[in-house]
């Protein structure tokens, strides 16, 4: 009778057997112990973990070219904010250029590509390379990178999934014919997971992020593979850059429950501003692709960069970029007043950097602008020093909350990134009190509604699928 799996053991037994002969081993591993050590592999395994080992070295490196050319960028607007006026329209120029050029499914954040990817049915995989290729990570890459250095106020965790998720989607497709069945949609989850544990340094974020917006599939079905590929990716990108917190360690103090308003009031305010802003992204995306037809969209990224450099010159580069630094200032440094045009500006960014059409995700930016949201209530309402930090980092997870609507994704990356386990329970309250306002303006995420224009476009029809039988 046939042994099971016979039809990945022989071929490896033939080709291990031939190099045992070769260095004169045979005489202590024979057919039988290889056999056995075969079926010792965990070979459903391999797949993941030569994935997930590449997607951390890949997160890597993008970390250090994004930080690179952020920091040129802003060195520019410091130094020479005249320049503004050619580099910021030809940077949002030819980041829109690459991505229409060579690879369209390289625009915007990423996820929702990643997401569509996730919906599509067995029948239908060979559309999957339409949204995640090798092909397109490099355009990804470079887009964002140009578009970063004219200023433009993205993020790279967006990006970074698609990317990750494209080179799970690459390892899966070179699998041999006789290699144990894997499932493909499992293999994209857990890309979307380990990609977002690489870039944020946030393991926890990356398992929540795969079961609260990837999948509604039970966990049993991927717990293992998501895991593993969780810890791969982040300790490769760990055993470069060091055990870094991406928000450091922010003082929080001893909050009593006399906090507890003041958080569901600012997160709650905060979700509705996330909300309201990735609804007028919405409505941008939504009026160009009505109107905005072949060298149009090229006018309108000159316009868009034409605008989005006048900001740049007036408000400096406070209004450029991730925001990260500014963040880094309202948490560690003692009155860190805001100027009121702060929040404007940085929405306004936002906004026009992302209706360009290249290459560029929202995490940081929502993040970053959530904390000066925080920053601006704190001011307004005349709070002082009432758990200062507390307040602003719950805006930051109402304001993430509001534009993705992932209230436990928001909450555990800022937990992660500031490891101040003390607030677990406030923070979960800001990313529920922010996901209820967030809902007064849309129903969906921006991520759910760009989802469904992709799918669209793919002539697939997004509905709730059962788990695949590979998928166990």
């Amino acid at each position: 009778m046939a042994l099971p799996g016979n039809r990945f053991i022989e071929p490896v037994l033939e080709i291990l057997t031939r190099w045992v002969g070769r260095f004169g081993l045979d005489r202590w591993l024979d057919q039988r112990r290889l056999r056995y050590l075969i079926r010792l592999l965990p070979l459903r395994a391999i797949p993941f973990w030569i994935a997930a080992l590449l997607t951390g070295l890949v997160a890597v490196g993008y970390e250090f070219l994004f930080h690179a050319f952020e920091n040129w960028g802003q060195w520019i607007i410091r130094e020479h904010p005249v320049w503004v006026f050619g580099l910021t329209p030809v940077a949002f120029i030819v980041s829109l250029w690459l991505v229409e050029r060579f690879a369209p499914a390289a625009r915007g954040s990423g996820i929702p590509h990643l997401m569509a990817a996730v919906e599509i049915l067995p029948a239908q995989k060979d559309l999957i390379h339409k949204l995640l290729s090798l092909r397109i990570a490099v355009i990804k890459v470079l887009s964002s990178l140009i578009l970063l250095l004219g200023g433009g106020v993205i993020g790279r965790e967006g990006p970074t999934l698609q990317i990750s998720g494209s080179i799970f989607q690459w390892v899966y497709s070179k699998l041999p014919n006789f290699w144990p069945r894997i499932s493909q949609r499992v293999m994209l989850i857990t890309g979307g997971a380990a990609g977002l544990a690489a870039a944020f340094n946030t393991p926890l974020g990356g398992i929540v992020f795969a079961i609260e917006e990837l999948t509604r599939t039970h966990i049993s079905y991927f717990r293992t593979s998501v895991l593993a590929a969780v810890i791969i990716a982040g300790m490769a990108a760990q055993t470069l850059l060091g055990p870094y917190l991406y928000l450091g360690f922010p003082t929080i103090g001893s909050p009593g429950l006399n906090h507890m308003w003041w958080v569901i009031f600012f997160a709650g305010l905060a979700g509705f501003g996330g909300a309201l802003v990735a609804l007028i992204l919405q409505r941008i995306a939504t009026w160009k692709r009505k109107h905005w037809k072949a060298s149009r969209k090229y006018w309108g990224a000159l316009l868009l960069g034409l605008t989005f450099a006048t900001l740049l010159y007036f408000f400096g580069a406070d209004a450029a970029g991730t925001g990260k630094p500014l963040v880094n200032r309202l948490l560690f440094e003692d009155n860190s007043q805001l100027p009121w045009y702060i929040l404007p500006v940085r929405m306004g960014g936002m906004i026009l950097s992302y209706s360009v059409g290249a290459a560029g995700g929202v995490f940081a930016t929502a993040l970053s602008t959530g904390g000066v949201l925080g920053e601006t209530l704190l001011q307004s309402f005349k709070l002082g020093d009432l758990s200062h930090n507390l307040l602003v980092l719950s805006c930051m997870i109402g304001f993430l909350t509001g534009v993705t609507r992932s209230p436990f994704t928001a909450a555990i990356l800022v937990l992660e990134m500031t490891d101040r386990h003390s607030a677990i329970f406030y923070f979960l309250l800001a990313g529920i009190a922010a996901s209820s306002a967030a809902r007064l303006v849309d129903k969906y995420s921006l991520y759910d509604h760009n989802k469904t224009s992709i799918l669209a476009s793919l002539g697939v029809e997004p509905e709730t699928r059962k788990p695949d039988p590979d998928d166990e």
